[in-house]
């Protein structure tokens, strides 16, 4: 059994009754009479618990650490008003028969204070209460104001701040929930303090209201009652009523101080006593106290002597820090021969990069991930992870930001672990207008090209934003311009972006949903080798795998006839047809498409013979070059009246037909005849056929 101790160990599974409990006490003193013996034990207790808070207050390093503050801070002023209310009913019912008869607590405070003089004991009180209301209480409940407001405020910028970390992958997720956690918590802190502020306002002011009530219902009743004259009665219900409220009023005072304690506590790593002891550890503060104390004990008519021992004691410690300041460093010994210095020494991690996309930006684009203009940079990024990962099926990695002087003011890389995937360069503080193609007028601007799609465009000032846009271009940014780079970047990179980690997950994640299928995919069909294939020639070509059951079913189901990852991932984009060809022509639109005559059919199907592996490497070149100009044409004009196609050919030529077409078209779509469903309507809008005479390709 562990020896260890703690609070929560004396709940035990009980605990959840414990407050409950306190509760039904504190009512119960309010209703029930309660004998002084146990009323002098719940003013101790008063005093414990307002002493340990205040030392918890003080040890904090951080407000959050002693975020339950505020609720102790309710329960302890609602113990004392209990008490309050138990104590003026001893008062008032016993009073007559002598000080003892509140208790022994009350009559120490009472006689000890007033020391046989209640008009000396009633002003000590009303200092007390002055001093514990105007200044301390309304001093800590302005604090809790300002913090709670300030900290609401600031409250969007952290939150961005930490998005802007966890994109540049400073942070991983779950640093930046605990952070994100941490944010709201000390909101709701600084909220919940100016609201419990008012709580030891009240009670200062309610302490005032009882010793009234005490003072003048028990002289009516001394004299009425009990017989006792005018001074008897003031005497004896005076005492006992200015003790009552010394024995609240000093544990709200103390309360109250740490209160003030803690909202006005910044936070540190160190306690508050090792904050102030490290601040106050300066020589060149000392030394002009004590030469100022010295020059005021020459002054005559003054207390020579304590004068010259303060300057002395100041000078002492001036002395004792300047000789600690000077004292030499203890230095390491050095290391052995042959044994690198530890500045100098690699690790590992010194060699590895384990960041998959990193944006390199020059020093003129810093305070596009700068907090003081909200990060608008990193806050796009956010963005394009989330919605390309929704598109693509898998959680797109981190993008780290980093700085690059090898970069010129204004330009950006976009990197894959060490290699250069693409770049560009923008004008910071200016707008890129893009021709739309419906451009009606001409505006003023440095002549540009899109660095995403290489459209024509004009950098162009803030200030002829709306100029640009009455002639009909579309105006974006410069965050917006890097980040629809790096989202087209890493659309056409996706399939290097996911690997056997994410395949795992995917598996994983079915495993919730349909475990039988996720074990009869992985091991049962394919290894996690043979599955990243397939997914990544998917994402090769821009097709989703969101829908992974569908997939995993396809695999299942072709596994019985091969593990070619090839041939599997025609299966699967039989499977998923309707939804490839959905991403081209929606349910009610027509598919434009783009084929091939039966004589180009019968020649790429001679150039790759009985390997389809080979892909488009085996084609004639004359004849790929005629088929890439041929289609390219088509694709401009479709473009020019904003409409898409695919290329449709047989199931056997489909992946070689794609990757002849990638690099020369990013964007194109090739389709087998059997991934286009049997109800969807078709527009041939060009066969590819050649003129065996001249050459060409009409």
């Amino acid at each position: 059994m562990s020896g260890r101790f703690s609070l929560k160990t004396l709940s035990g599974a009980s605990g959840t009754a414990v407050m409950p409990a306190l509760i039904l006490v504190l009512i119960a003193l309010l209703v029930v009479p309660v004998p002084a013996a146990l009323l002098d034990i719940f003013f101790i207790l008063n005093i414990l618990v307002s002493l340990l808070v205040l030392m918890l207050s003080l040890g904090a390093g951080r407000p959050l650490e002693f975020s339950s503050f505020p609720t102790v801070l309710l329960f302890a002023t609602l113990l004392r008003l209990a008490l309050n209310v138990a104590s003026t009913r001893v008062v008032l019912v016993s009073g007559h028969e002598g000080p003892h008869a509140a208790g022994q607590v009350i009559q120490a405070f009472g006689s000890f204070i007033i020391a046989g003089n209640y008009v000396v004991g009633l002003f000590v009180f009303a200092i007390l209460v002055i001093i514990n209301l105007v200044v301390i209480t309304k001093g800590a409940g302005r604090v809790s104001e300002v913090s709670a407001r300030f900290t609401l405020d600031a409250l969007p910028g952290k939150q961005m701040a930490i998005d802007a970390d966890l994109a540049a992958g400073l942070l991983n997720s779950d640093e930046a929930k605990a952070r994100r956690q941490e944010v709201a918590t000390e909101a709701d802190f600084y909220g919940a303090m100016d609201g419990a502020s008012k709580f030891v306002k009240g009670d200062a002011v309610a302490g005032l209201l009882v010793l009234a009530i005490n003072i003048f219902g028990g002289l009516i009743l001394g004299m009425t009652q009990h017989g006792l004259s005018f001074g008897d009665a003031a005497s004896t219900y005076i005492t006992l009523s200015i003790g009552d409220g010394l024995v609240a009023q000093i544990p709200s005072l103390l309360l109250s101080i740490a209160a003030a304690a803690i909202v006005t506590r910044v936070s540190s790593a160190d306690t508050l006593s090792d904050q102030v002891s490290s601040q106050f550890s300066h020589a060149r503060a000392w030394m002009p106290v004590a030469v100022i104390l010295g020059i005021l004990g020459f002054v005559p008519g003054m207390p020579h002597i304590l004068l010259f021992a303060f300057a002395g004691v100041s000078g002492y410690i001036a002395w004792r820090l300047m000789q600690a300041k000077n004292a030499p460093t203890e230095v390491e010994a050095a290391p052995a021969e042959g044994a690198q210095p530890s500045a100098t020494t690699l690790d590992w991690d010194d060699i590895i990069d384990h960041t998959q996309l990193t944006l390199e930006i020059g020093f003129g684009l810093i305070d596009l991930v700068g907090e003081s203009k909200g990060s608008p940079l990193t806050s796009r990024i956010t963005g394009i992870r989330r919605q390309v990962s929704q598109r693509l099926g898998f959680l797109i990695p981190q993008c780290r930001i980093r700085d690059s002087l090898d970069l010129g003011a204004d330009g950006y890389n976009i990197v894959l672990g060490s290699e250069l995937l693409a770049s560009g360069t923008v004008r910071n503080g200016k707008l890129l207008a893009l021709d739309s193609g419906n451009v009606l007028g001409t505006c003023e601007g440095e002549d540009t090209l899109d660095p995403a799609f290489g459209l024509p465009a004009k950098w162009i000032d803030a200030g002829a934003r709306e100029q640009a846009l009455a002639c009909g271009y579309t105006v974006v940014d410069v965050s917006t311009v890097i980040a629809t780079h790096l989202s087209r970047v890493i659309g056409s990179n996706a399939h290097r972006l996911f690997g056997q980690e994410e395949a795992s997950r995917m598996v994983d994640a079915l495993a919730e949903s349909a475990p039988k299928l996720a074990e009869n995919l992985m091991p049962g069909t394919v290894s996690l080798q043979q599955l990243t294939a397939i997914l990544q020639r998917l994402l090769m070509e821009d097709v989703s795998i969101r829908d992974f059951r569908r997939m995993a079913e396809a695999i299942c189901a072709a596994g019985v006839q091969t593990q070619n990852p090839a041939q599997l991932t025609e299966h699967v984009r039989r499977a998923l047809g309707p939804l490839i060809v959905q991403s081209v022509a929606g349910p009610s639109e027509t598919l434009n498409v783009v084929t091939f005559g039966a004589p180009v059919e019968r020649l790429l199907s001679d150039c790759i013979g009985s390997d389809p592996e080979a892909g488009h490497r085996a084609i004639e070149p004359g004849l790929a070059q005629q088929i890439i100009a041929s289609i390219s044409t088509t694709a401009q004009e479709l473009a020019a009246r904003d409409s898409s196609f695919a290329v449709v050919t047989s199931p056997r030529l489909r992946s070689p037909v794609f990757m002849l077409l990638q690099h020369h078209l990013p964007d194109i779509v090739v389709l087998s005849f059997d991934e286009v469903p049997e109800d969807k309507a078709i527009n041939v809008v060009s066969v590819i056929e050649p003129a065996l005479e001249s050459g060409d390709v009409k």
